[in-house]
C-alpha cells in the first residue's frame, strides 16, 4: 500500500457496467519527502474510489492484482483502488526515504 494526494478526477463517457457505484480519482503517489513538500514529481494515475475522496486529500492506494481483491467474487477492471482516506499522518521530522537498494554488479567478463 503506497500513499498519494487526489488531484482531480477521471470522468467517462461510457463505462463498464461493475464501474457504478465510485469514482475513477487521478492521483500524485507520494514519498516521505514529498509528504513534506506537499507534492511530489511523480506520473499521476488512475484509481478507482468508493469511499468519496476529495481533490487535496492524501489517501492510501493499492495495485495490481490486490487492487481488485475488495471486490471478490464479482469482477471489476481496477488495478489502483483507494483503501483509506487519512484524515492525520504524523511523521517524525528525522525520518527521511530509506536509502536506494545497491545497483547490480556486471556480470564478469
Amino acid at each position: 500500500m503506497r500513499l498519494a494526494r487526489v488531484i482531480g478526477s477521471v470522468t467517462l463517457s461510457d463505462g463498464h457496467a461493475s464501474m457504478r457505484g465510485g469514482m475513477l480519482r487521478l492521483l500524485v503517489p507520494l514519498s516521505l519527502a514529498d509528504l513534506a513538500a506537499g507534492d511530489g514529481p511523480a506520473e499521476p494515475l488512475v484509481a478507482w474510489d468508493s469511499l468519496g475522496a476529495g481533490e487535496g486529500q492524501v489517501v492510501a492506494f493499492s495495485e495490481g492484482g490486490e487492487a481488485a481483491q475488495p471486490f471478490r467474487p464479482d469482477l471489476r477492471p481496477v488495478d489502483a483502488y483507494v483503501a483509506a482516506i487519512l484524515d492525520r499522518l504524523d511523521v517524525p521530522q528525522d525520518c527521511s526515504d530509506p536509502p536506494a537498494p545497491p545497483a547490480p554488479s556486471a556480470p564478469p567478463a
